[in-house]
């Protein structure tokens, strides 16, 4: 992915110095069991809500065990890959160490990042593929006072590959934020919604001065597409301030 808005991101489609670092994969596992699959909307949050989860567990800063492959991870190109488990599998997955981020009805496990080439084998052995999910009813009007991760409406994603861009931009909103927002966010357990707005609402968005994810091309759509503004109250005060 990449940020439009920061000079030297980890998510610039060209090539930088952070294509020649050493390249990890932050790897989320979803449950998607045959009989109870979760809702998408729901899942595309829950996946925001764990890359906010990990990038903030004393782990994952400081000294903390996981703190060195997560700066490894945000020197390079930020890279997520959502992959579904079910029964023995997902059982082996919440044995590796990581966090397990539940939602209404989504359940997702994020990892600390692993090299590019160098997943673990509970891990290598799940499918990227068959992560279509659906929302049995039309998600809820957002809270105006939360942070809203808006999808674009002219690209078609897998569910998969749109909780990986929901990450994304959970992770661009985190990084803008003063350390006070931060922790109020940490502290109220990271709400947020994930929604589609209308085409209009689009445009105007993507040019809002709000953080913008657009992808480097590896999956499913063209380098550079951009794919969610991330719309945090703090961020939409610090514009017009």
């Amino acid at each position: 992915m990449e940020d439009s808005s920061v000079e030297d991101s980890p998510f610039r489609v060209e090539s930088v110095s952070r294509d020649e670092a050493p390249q990890f994969v932050l790897p989320l596992v979803v449950r998607i069991e045959r009989s109870a699959p979760p809702a998408r909307t729901d899942a595309l949050e829950t996946a925001a809500r764990a890359v906010l989860v990990v990038l903030s567990d004393e782990r994952s800063l400081g000294d903390g065990e996981w703190a060195q492959v997560m700066r490894d991870w945000q020197d390079a190109r930020i890279r997520k890959v959502v992959r579904r488990a079910r029964g023995a599998e997902w059982r082996r997955a919440e044995a590796l160490p990581g966090i397990t981020v539940t939602g209404k009805s989504a359940e997702v496990r994020v990892f600390p990042p692993v090299p590019l080439d160098g997943w673990p084998k509970d891990l290598a052995r799940l499918q990227v593929s068959g992560t279509d999910l659906d929302d049995p009813e039309p998600p809820a009007d957002t809270d105006p006072t939360a942070p809203v991760l808006w999808m674009s409406p002219e690209i078609g994603m897998s569910a998969g590959k749109a909780m990986a861009q929901a990450g994304h931009g959970a992770q661009l909103a985190w990084w803008e934020l003063t350390d006070a927002d931060r922790a109020a966010w940490r502290d109220a357990g990271f709400p947020l919604s994930v929604r589609t707005p209308d085409p209009d609402r689009w445009r105007r968005l993507t040019v809002s001065g709000l953080p913008v994810v657009r992808d480097a091309g590896f999956t499913e759509i063209a380098p550079g597409s951009c794919t969610v503004v991330a719309d945090h109250p703090a961020l939409r005060q610090k514009r017009a301030d």
